[in-house]
């Protein structure tokens, strides 16, 4: 609990400008910060570009904002912009800049249009967003000749404020101020915007609320019950069956010790292989790696619920996740060196060293080596995910300087201060011959009931947890999440305990890495649901495609 504290008090004071930035406050015709953000299609969220990659009004010298490592792994690019929206000054039809658009732009902007393509930006922290554009069918057109394309040139901003706050903003795309880029011609456009102020009760502290109104919709909430009835009554129908198992189990071999004769071997099931189910795992480097990175993502998921209970993930808190993922892997490293080495300890005297080292590179590598081949791809389509040079830099110096002591400080405190190992002592040179084993008691088939079973009772928030992250849902219930993450651990537990002990009366005494398969089994299930998930989905395209099947591929490994 002591680690566990300092981890959160780490992250608070690291994300504390993040969470208690301070409330902005105007005077009647003060200028207030506007920064535009980055655009991109509807349907493919992952997929963004920068503002200025299209032909909008763009001042004299774009100025990108200074922003933090979480806001750059979250994809934002804010700059300057030449919108003038002062606060609580109307202003009607104001000129932004009339532009002459060459047949590129003009292109660019159709492809925009017919991709549905939307920009964001960023009004005194508030996020709003508009469509760049419309399409018209035949039947819409006046000649009956289309599909039309036409680009939106005047923005309609509506703002409300409370005394002297901002407190909600919306732009509006006017449809009657449009522009044909259908053809690929040069076209002459005039950009204009409006803007109207207007008086609300609603107090500063409330005023993201509007953001995750959605999730408290009947509708939802009626969802969420559901979710969770259906994940305890599985539970408990679950933890029945095993406990009315095992004590048939036991009763059998109790019943079958009490009736033999005194000269005979009272040993039955699992007592024949008391010598044997002890010994040391294949490839224990490995097997305590494995160990290690697992306790390490766990703690790390905890320390993350925590912050979400402390109110540090609000709504659009840029990068506010992403910087909290990073800075929690980095400090919970020692957690997987010491996991790791004290589990080797135990057993040699040597090796504890590779398994600290597998510790730090079995999560790590495959992510870097993921991470690297994206980053090449969103540099070539010149995406918002592409991490600058600076940002890369950073990453590794950070990694070099506090991950990589932190795991070796808690490898070599694991060795030392090893516990000893409480179990049956190995009394047998050669292991016991493994029966033959029928279909349903091999590693697949207890894989495919381990998994199936846990995923059946997260199903439904799974489905809402991935319409947030790849759609625009804001999910608001870090409480039921949390739960439903107890009860994934709680049945995933009990029927790896249940599966092994079901092994172990057949003899079969090889269960150490059967029951890290079993375990992990549900973030197969959970990583298939996501490619459904994307099939039913009207996300396309190569970019969208390799950031889903990455992020969904990272989100299961952490699963499991």
């Amino acid at each position: 609990m002591g680690i566990l504290r300092l981890l959160c008090l780490t992250n608070l004071l690291l994300l504390l400008p993040i969470a208690l930035h301070s409330a902005n406050t105007y005077n009647v015709g003060d200028p207030v910060p506007l920064f535009v953000n980055k655009i991109g299609p509807l349907h493919n969220p992952s997929e963004t570009y920068k503002y200025y990659e299209l032909a909008f009004c763009r001042p004299d010298q774009v100025l990108e904002k200074k922003e933090g490592l979480g806001e750059v792994l979250n994809g934002d690019r804010l700059a300057n912009a030449l919108y003038d929206l002062k606060f609580a000054v109307n202003k009607t039809g104001v000129i932004l800049c009339q532009q002459k658009l060459n047949r590129d732009d003009v292109a660019k902007f159709r492809d925009a249009i017919i991709n549905d393509f939307y920009y964001q930006m960023y009004y005194d922290d508030l996020p709003l967003w508009a469509f760049i554009g419309k399409v018209e069918d035949a039947n819409l057109t006046v000649d009956g000749k289309g599909p039309k394309y036409f680009l939106f040139t005047h923005v309609q901003f509506d703002a409300l404020y409370n005394g002297n706050q901002v407190i909600e903003i919306h732009a509006f795309s006017d449809p009657s101020h449009v522009v044909d880029v259908t053809e690929d011609i040069d076209v002459k456009v005039e950009f204009t915007y409006s803007i109207i102020w207007n008086g609300t009760s609603t107090p500063y502290k409330n005023r993201m609320d509007r953001f995750s109104g959605a999730s408290l919709l009947p509708v939802l909430h009626q969802t969420h019950l559901f979710s969770f009835l259906n994940s305890i009554v599985i539970l408990i129908l679950l933890l029945g069956l095993l406990t009315v198992l095992f004590m048939r189990h036991l009763k059998n071999d109790l019943r079958k010790w009490s009736i033999g004769d005194e000269d005979e071997e009272k040993e039955v099931g699992w007592k024949y292989i008391h010598g044997d189910v002890f010994r040391c795992p294949t490839n224990l480097p490995l097997f305590s790696a494995v160990l290690g990175c697992g306790t390490q993502l766990l703690i790390m998921v905890f320390v993350l619920f925590v912050l979400a209970f402390l109110g540090v993930f609000y709504p659009y808190s840029r990068g506010a996740l992403s910087t909290s993922i990073f800075i929690s892997y980095t400090l919970t490293s020692a957690v997987a060196g010491y996991t790791s080495a004290s589990f080797c300890s135990q057993y040699a005297e040597t090796g504890w060293e590779r398994s600290v080292f597998l510790a730090g590179i079995l999560f790590v590598g495959p992510f870097i080596s993921t991470a690297f081949i994206l980053n090449i791809l969103a540099t070539y389509f010149s995406a918002t995910a592409a991490l600058p040079l600076g940002t890369i830099f950073v990453i590794f110096l950070i990694h070099a300087l506090v991950a990589i002591p932190l795991i070796v400080l808690g490898g070599v405190t694991g060795h030392r201060y090893k516990s000893d190992l409480q179990s049956s002592p190995v009394t047998k040179k050669s292991p016991r011959e493994i029966p033959s084993l029928a279909w349903y008691r091999k590693t697949p088939a207890q894989m495919f009931l381990a998994g199936l079973l846990p995923f059946s009772a997260i199903v439904l928030e799974l489905h809402n947890l991935c319409a947030t992250i790849w759609g625009y849902k804001i999910y608001t219930s870090p409480g039921i999440l949390f739960i439903t993450f107890v009860i994934l651990i709680i049945l995933t537990a009990l029927l790896s305990v249940g599966l092994t002990y079901f092994q172990l009366t057949v003899e079969d005494h090889e269960w150490w890495w059967r029951s890290v398969l079993r375990g992990g089994s549900t973030a197969i299930f959970m990583f298939t649901y996501c490619i459904y998930f994307y099939f039913k989905s009207n996300m396309s395209g190569i970019l969208q495609t390799s950031l889903f099947l990455a992020t969904a591929l990272a989100c299961a490994m952490r699963s499991s």
